[in-house]
């Protein structure tokens, strides 16, 4: 009887940690089959913003190395305010703002700010809408992040999520949050 306790209360716990990221109960695949081996690229400086093509997304915001950037549909954007804390912060990093003023290219500054996050660190904003890493994005140009959940996208110079989905060769980065 106790080790029914037990996996019943494991369950619950993964289920609500998956629901609190996004993910849902009739998701196609379930957890990640690897764990990332670090949360998120370090931030020394100021953070850098920019733009590259995707696989069939077109230009999408990324990183100063390339690394692709998701909205969340559970964020908001005015005012801007980053839901996604704990382990959904672990599979989903934030962009953080590092010192200095965020260096942007293909952007327009005027769509950079900031946002202080519920641990009181700062993270990047493109038209106000927080900006994240997915943790299983293993290199620049992967966009496995894409409709996780179907709450996270990628998103484009103008600040607006893209909803394409990624084509066959891209895989579909529905494990995870």
């Amino acid at each position: 009887m106790k080790r029914l306790a037990f996996l019943v209360g494991t369950a619950v716990i993964g289920l609500s940690t998956l629901t609190a990221c996004g993910g849902s109960s009739n998701a196609s695949s379930s957890a990640p089959q690897s764990t990332p081996s670090s949360s998120a690229p370090a931030t020394s400086g100021a953070a850098k913003v920019s733009t590259a093509t995707v696989g069939n997304f077109g230009k999408v915001v990324v990183d100063g190395a390339g690394r692709t950037l998701y909205v969340y549909d559970v964020d908001t954007a005015n005012p801007s305010k980053s839901n996604c804390n704990g382990a959904c912060a672990t599979a989903w990093p934030p962009l953080l703002a590092g010192t200095g003023t965020p260096q942007v290219s293909g952007v327009s500054a005027s769509l950079v700010g900031t946002v202080t996050r519920s641990d009181g660190t700062k993270q990047i904003t493109l038209a106000g809408w927080p900006l994240y890493y997915y943790a299983n994005d293993a290199k620049a140009g992967d966009a496995t992040g894409q409709a996780v959940g179907g709450t996270w996208w990628v998103v484009g110079a103008n600040g607006q999520k893209i909803t394409t989905q990624a084509s066959s060769s891209t895989p579909s980065g529905n494990s995870g949050y």
